[in-house]
């Protein structure tokens, strides 16, 4: 890489670094409620954190514009930001009422604190305020976001029916693209049409989102399993019996040595369970077989990028791929 390369990473990376802190004082904003109550229910998950990896990845795909020496809109690409941001805030409210779960980033969910009522509620008002975001940003913004909506919905439907009559592991894998792919792909097509690229660039980068979201939750499914050094207390998914692509897989060995770990990961573990499951899960084949998988589908959303242009959004663009798959390796 030469130094001009060098250069352009780093006035990029300020760049999205940037406008990723405005967008963090936008979603307490966005978050502003008529009363106090309302207010401070909406900003419980935003105050938590996160990631943010959608706000990013909408950036970094309106970066492929400033490669191309266009005249990007900063608030433009803020507004498409804190649209997905605000839609994935708000799921995670009705997704921990569907899940019971009690805690959301280390701190009591939304829903243990004030009831699941009001938790569904406040998932929709904060849907609503990505909704009058996005009318903001043009009708093909607001078209792309109801078809990522309606994915949602579908894909959270498709997880409570379980995978009927469906193989186990392709139900899986669908569910995750349309709950996380699908948000993911939308990030990036957003910040490719702020970028006013055409359709084949804007199609690169929803095909490279989605497969780079799946990878982004396959990825986090195995952190959840095999690091103790994430902030996060591991075996979530053993606790509540979250089927992950790794106990999937194991659930469909046929191998009698694997019937006793089988029969573990096949339900909600206690405790004491957890302390007994995961050691024999970290040292199992389905581990290596579930990285390998992730190597794959990173290497795929990858190959997307070839029909974009070269230049430092690119670039940020295909080291996601290689940050998320080294987070769990």
């Amino acid at each position: 890489m030469t130094s001009d390369s060098v250069d352009r990473d780093e006035v990029l990376a300020e760049w999205v670094k940037g406008l990723l802190a405005t967008v963090e004082d936008r979603l307490l904003v966005a978050a502003q409620a008529r009363t106090d109550f309302v207010s401070e229910v909406a900003r419980h998950i935003t105050r938590a954190g996160g990631k943010r990896f959608r706000p990013m990845l909408v950036a970094l795909a309106a970066g492929i514009g400033r490669d191309l020496g266009r005249e990007v809109s900063d608030e433009e690409v803020v507004r498409a930001a804190l649209v997905v941001e605000l839609t994935h805030v708000a799921s995670l409210y009705h997704d921990d009422v569907m899940d019971s779960a009690e805690l959301r980033r280390a701190a009591p969910s939304a829903n243990a604190l004030y009831g699941n009522s009001v938790a569904i509620m406040v998932g929709d008002f904060l849907f609503s305020r990505a909704s009058s975001i996005v009318a903001t940003l043009g009708t093909e913004y607001v078209a792309v976001q109801a078809e990522t909506f309606a994915r949602l919905v579908q894909g959270q439907i498709a997880e409570l029916l379980g995978p009927q009559h469906l193989d186990p592991v392709s139900h899986h894998l669908a569910v995750v693209a349309d709950k996380t792919g699908s948000l993911i792909a939308t990030s990036a097509r957003f910040g490719g049409m702020v970028a006013g690229l055409g359709e084949a660039e804007l199609e690169a980068l929803t095909l490279y989102g989605e497969e780079i979201g799946v990878v982004f939750q396959l990825s986090d499914d195995l952190i959840d399993i095999i690091s103790d050094q994430t902030g996060k207390t591991p075996g979530t998914d053993l606790r509540e019996g979250v089927k992950t692509l790794a106990t999937l897989t194991l659930s469909a060995s046929t191998d009698p040595a694997d019937a006793e770990l089988r029969d573990l990961v096949s339900r909600p573990l206690a405790e004491s369970e957890v302390a007994v499951a995961l050691p024999r899960l970290r040292s199992h084949r389905v581990i290596e077989e579930t990285r390998a998988e992730i190597v794959r589908r990173a290497w795929v959303a990858r190959s997307y990028l070839d029909a974009l242009p070269d230049g430092a959004a690119k670039r940020g663009l295909a080291e996601l791929c290689e940050t998320v798959v080294t987070r769990s390796s």
